[in-house]
């Protein structure tokens, strides 16, 4: 493979070796000498310092003091000499003592060439180049506190060739690092990378719906596991094939229900039509019997406007209250308890309802004269008896009687509305309640009706939590609620 992980790692591993040793061995060969001087001329300092208080004490020449200093001269390479002001005596460590002396004579009145790296009032660093012999040192001379005058010096050559050899051995070193970090990262990289080939291997074989293949490398570490995964994968695979069939059968189920229910939310704008359809209607009505003048007396005429009023009202409640069907049957629409008198709700409705029962020429009956006070959300339980009785009259026939009663029993209200005409078939009665269903279709939609009026009914009684159902008869049928009268 051309981008293998093996090839990478080879790369990468080596690379950063290789980079290493050409870094340090920069490193070494810029910055090993400045920092050799930098050490030094922290050694003359302290030496200087030591000899500056031998020489005021005048005990460079005891044994003791002697043989400290030549010890830590000798320990840093550091040849020394001290001139003696007053007798023209030297102490040194160095074997060519005439050679220091003249080179400490040249730089005391600069006839040496010098290249200074740091000075004081006391005394000077710098490199220095012998004439006798053109050895490059590190060198300090100076005057101390009693005109007594001194030089060191370190030879530069050293710790040159000291870094040469280094570079050297380094790289000697080097290349055989790098020839066996080469052999290290082949065996590692196999390691790793062989027990990936095998994973792409079963990977591929699983694309081909071959669950037979198993990772058999085994191993306890990450890639270990992850084989472990794809044979436990492998397996758990295989036996979902059979459970996809049945997955299918139910995939079908739940397109055929998306497309009832896009089929439901088609009829949406015939369902606003049909809760709209009576205070239309009702609207209409008592505005065509204003123009015309029906009734010339102005009790009358307010007694129009205000059913106008009030049925517009109701009209745009009842268009907000459609939208949030679906928030009813899910439970998320709050219900707004409050006592009201259920009798005085039922007589406006059958009021604002005169002209459908005119036009229908059906006969109402609702005989309750007392006050029957019970507990629910008002314009909610208002839309149940208006569904119903809107119901009773698009259905009535027969004798044409539409009867509303409230029966107590238990400080519970059961209101019913009964219509004499055809009684709902038996197969008819539990699905009368679902969203869209209609029984006849036919009479339906001679009325305008789209099945949605009994569903809301069903909808607001569930968010009561209270009973609501019908009841068939020979010559009608029934339907009823129940709300708490405490």
């Amino acid at each position: 493979m051309k981008h293998s992980i093996k090839r990478q790692m080879i790369t990468v591993f080596v690379g950063l070796v290789a980079l290493m040793i050409v870094v340090f061995l920069v490193i070494n060969g810029n910055f090993l000498e400045r920092y050799y001087i930098a050490d030094k001329q922290t050694k003359f300092v302290n030496l200087y310092e030591q000899l500056e208080v031998a020489a005021v004490e005048d005990t460079l020449m005891e044994d003791s003091v002697n043989e400290s200093l030549g010890m830590f001269a000798q320990q840093n390479n550091i040849s020394l000499l001290v001139k003696i002001q007053v007798d023209g005596k030297m102490y040194s460590n160095a074997k060519d003592h005439s050679m220091m002396e003249n080179l400490l004579a040249g730089l005391t009145f600069d006839k040496i060439k010098k290249s200074t790296l740091n000075k004081t009032d006391n005394y000077e660093v710098g490199k220095i180049s012998s004439p006798k012999d053109a050895t490059d040192y590190l060198a300090m001379w100076g005057r101390f506190s009693n005109g007594d005058t001194c030089i060191l010096m370190s030879p530069l050559e050293s710790i040159r060739d000291s870094v040469d050899v280094f570079n050297k051995f380094i790289a000697v070193v080097g290349m055989f690092v790098i020839g066996v970090s080469i052999l290290l990262a082949w065996y590692f990289s196999k390691r790793l990378t062989d027990p990936i080939l095998e994973l792409a291997r079963l990977s591929q074989d699983m694309a081909d719906l071959d669950f037979e293949a198993k990772y058999t490398s085994g191993g306890s570490n990450e890639i270990g596991v992850l084989g472990q995964n794809f044979n436990i994968m492998s397996e758990t695979l295989e036996s979902t094939i059979s459970d996809l069939k049945k997955a299918n059968y139910e995939l079908q189920k739940d397109i055929e229900q998306k497309e009832k229910l896009e089929q439901m939310r088609t009829e949406f704008l015939g369902n606003v039509s049909h809760e709209l359809k009576t205070p239309i209607a009702l609207i209409q009505g008592y505005a065509e019997g204003l123009k015309e003048g029906i009734s010339d007396d102005p009790e009358s005429r307010e007694f129009y406007c205000d059913v106008i009023m009030d049925e517009a009202a109701k009209m745009n409640q009842m268009v907000k209250n459609l939208l949030t069907l679906n928030q009813l049957e899910f439970g998320e629409d709050d219900v707004q308890f409050e006592r009201f008198d259920i009798v005085d709700l039922i007589r406006g409705v059958v009021e604002s309802s005169e002209i459908l029962i005119e036009q229908k020429d059906a006969h109402v009956i609702f005989r309750e004269e007392e006050a029957v006070y019970v507990w629910g959300d008002e314009f909610k339980v208002e839309q149940v008896v208006r569904n119903y009785f809107n119901n009773a009259l698009n259905h009535v026939d027969g004798e044409k009687v539409i009867e509303i009663k409230i029966r107590k029993t238990d400080n519970i209200a059961r209101i019913s509305v009964f219509n004499t005409g055809a009684p709902i078939p038996e197969e008819d009665v539990e699905q009368i309640w679902d969203k869209f269903y209609k029984v006849d279709k036919a009479r339906t939609r001679e009325y305008g009706g789209n099945g949605i009026g009994l569903s809301i009914v069903k909808a607001i009684m569930e968010s009561f939590q209270k009973d609501y159902g019908l009841h068939n008869y020979d010559n009608g049928v029934e339907f009823w609620f129940e709300l708490d009268m405490k």
